[in-house]
């Protein structure tokens, strides 16, 4: 009987110490998904910016030339 209650209070322990990792588990995956989307966005930020900058220059050469004619 004592190791029956053991056993069941084993049980118990591991079940719960499995439903808290569980959580942690989750939080750190939406922590993860907030980082991964804030450098994505920043990344997309950066080469909206970098190609606005060229497109800018090519407009300026495509002036220059039209002018020098």
């Amino acid at each position: 009987m004592k190791n029956l209650f053991a056993f069941g209070f084993l049980a118990l322990a591991l079940t719960v110490a499995s439903c808290n990792n569980t959580t942690k588990t989750e939080e750190t995956a939406d922590s993860l998904t907030n980082a991964i989307d804030s450098t994505a966005s920043a990344l997309t930020d950066s080469i909206n910016a970098t190609a606005d900058s060229a497109t800018a220059v090519v407009d300026s050469i495509a002036d220059s030339v039209a002018n020098a004619q």
